[in-house]
């Protein structure tokens, strides 16, 4: 009976690489990446080259990065290309060492079998933005296209504009766009997610409704990211029943709610004294299967204890506690100390008791209100009994 001969392929020596990558078995990247010419037989390709550098680059393994390209040059005679020089243009830029970056750009041109792309002018830009040097990435654009004749794509663009988003120039970034669609380049909607996003920075709010708008106007179909951006814009100027109007727009679109969005709406709720239908929420939402999280519990609990809605807030924590939350000490300290405050030590004992069960170790603050409203009220043995649960 014969026995045929497993074959090795260069993909999985690539997978092992990605995983030693993510142990941080820096060493084991480069012995498999060695091995595939041993087992496979057959030269390693480009792809494998390219993904051995950056794993090694993305991890900051400057050293092992270096001798690997080394001794790729001295063992097979191998040039750099402009996807490996990409990879260090990529890893300058991360670490915010553009003189660096430039020069590698400059190797490039002077080597034989490399030249700036597109990816390499893109990734010097957004180098530049996050630096805060706009005007600079703004000339390099103009190289790329005039002097090298490379044409930008939609990434591109948006480089620019979240440049100009993310440093309060908005308006330029709207120009940017406005040009980008005057030259052929159709936005797409991560080019105007951006913009919204911009505007909802600079509270510009109808600014953000008019790109929206324009999102619809242009054929396109708003995602997650663009409703949440004009779900937070309509809370945050006080149009509360239009932003969940918006909310059922997205489920008749069939585009995915989460957890933050209904945050963001609980939010808005509370900052307009609407804690019925914020209660309601959280009451119905989980009978939906919808999942909420501390933090939708802890904006509704916050605001009603800084309210004064302290009946409403203890029944807002005991669901909380129902459902396996418990609060974080500065929520629970808020509504403790009102409590107090409000002469109900009893109630906020009986709190107390029941997330000190569920593993809640309260803080100092948490506590020595309580235990001396209790001791001014001559209930000695009640506090005897929060000391022994306390110690």
């Amino acid at each position: 009976m014969g026995y045929e001969t497993c074959k090795f392929n260069e993909g999985i020596f690539v997978n092992l690489m990605t995983h030693y990558a993510k142990s941080l078995m820096f060493h084991k990247v480069v012995e498999m990446f060695d091995s595939i010419e041993v087992v496979v037989r057959e030269k390693p390709s480009l792809k494998a080259i390219s993904t051995c550098l950056n794993l090694l680059v993305e991890a900051n393994q400057v050293g092992l990065a270096r001798s690997f390209l080394l001794k790729l040059s001295k063992d097979r005679n191998f040039a750099a290309n402009t996807c490996v020089f990409n990879i260090l243009v990529k890893h300058h830029c991360k670490r915010g060492n553009l003189d660096y970056a430039f020069e590698v750009v400059e190797e490039m041109k002077k080597a034989d079998v490399s030249r700036p792309n597109l990816i390499t002018y893109s990734t010097l830009m957004n180098g530049l933005c996050v630096k805060g040097r706009l005007e600079e990435a703004f000339e390099l654009f103009e190289e790329m296209v005039s002097k090298e004749q490379i044409l930008p794509d939609a990434l591109t663009y948006n480089v620019l504009i979240t440049g100009f988003c993310q440093n309060g120039k908005v308006d330029r970034a709207k120009k940017i766009l406005d040009f980008m669609r005057k030259n052929g380049c159709v936005p797409n909607i991560i080019n105007y997610s951006t913009l919204m996003n911009g505007f909802l920075k600079e509270c510009r709010f109808n600014d953000v409704k008019e790109v929206f708008d324009e999102i619809k106007n242009a054929g396109l179909k708003p995602d997650k990211i663009c409703y949440t951006t004009l779900i937070t814009c309509l809370c945050r100027s006080g149009a509360i029943d239009e932003a969940i109007d918006v909310l059922q727009e997205m489920k008749q679109e069939e585009c995915r709610t989460d957890t933050v969005i209904f945050n963001v709406i609980l939010g808005g709720l509370c900052s307009h004294n609407r804690f019925d239908e914020a209660l309601e929420m959280l009451e119905r939402l989980p009978l939906k299967g919808i999942f909420l999280n501390k933090a939708s519990y802890r904006i509704v609990l916050n605001s009603l204890s800084k309210e004064g809605g302290l009946e409403k807030a203890s029944g807002l924590l005991v669901m909380m506690l129902s459902r396996g939350f418990v609060p974080h000490f500065a929520t629970s300290n808020e509504l403790l100390a009102q409590l107090c405050k409000a002469g109900r030590a009893a109630d906020a004992t009986t709190i107390l008791f029941g997330m000190m069960n569920m593993g809640f170790k309260p803080e100092p603050d948490s506590w020595s209100l309580l235990i001396d409203l209790i001791c001014r009220e001559r209930k000695l043995v009640t506090v005897f009994e929060l000391l022994d649960e306390l110690t």
